[in-house]
């Protein structure tokens, strides 16, 4: 089977695309009336999404800082319960009587 085309040809035809000068169709937000109103919901619409990322981010490094923070209190809590003395770990939920916190 013969091909209709030269091998560089495609890449002559892509880069004359790619580098016509005339204006590409843009939405009203890059090209046209910056006032309109599908200007302004398409601007309220790419800040309400760019909300949204950072809110789901935001969430993602509060979960991570909270395990490094239990991880830190585990190895801590560890680290008291292997010194010498220190082999008998208290619950936080009983006093120092031995009575409980919400009796």
């Amino acid at each position: 089977m013969k091909t209709l085309l030269k091998p560089g040809s495609m890449a002559v035809f892509l880069a004359a695309v790619c580098l016509r000068p005339v204006p590409s169709l843009a939405c009203a937000a890059c090209y046209g009336q910056s006032d309109s109103p599908m200007a302004s919901g398409m601007n309220w619409g790419i800040l309400s999404l760019l909300g949204v990322i950072l809110l789901v981010l935001g969430g993602v490094a509060l979960s991570f800082i909270s395990m490094a923070r239990r991880a830190a209190a585990v190895a801590a809590a560890e680290a008291a319960a292997a010194r010498p003395g220190g082999g008998a770990r208290r619950d936080p939920l009983v006093r120092a009587e031995g009575a409980p916190v919400h009796a």
